[in-house]
């Protein structure tokens, strides 16, 4: 996946992911979790969660475990 063709909500979630790298994997993963369910419109995680869902090419790991985070418990 080139820069020119990274989705919004991909690019969005990896600065996230780096603002929160500082601290220990699951810890950052559960803030960027928050900030994505407290900032992001419904729509962003809705493709967050289907692009993770389709394999999730081109996330920071932390952002993959984010998502995982946001899924409705079944």
């Amino acid at each position: 996946m080139s820069t020119t063709t990274v989705p919004p909500h991909v690019r969005l979630a990896n600065e996230v992911a780096v603002q929160f790298a500082h601290q220990p994997f699951e810890v950052a993963a559960a803030a960027v979790a928050t900030h994505l369910r407290d900032f992001w419109e419904p729509r962003m995680r809705a493709a967050l969660l289907a692009h993770v869902a389709s394999g999730g090419e081109g996330l920071d790991p932390m952002a993959v475990r984010a998502a995982e985070l946001l899924r409705p418990a079944d």
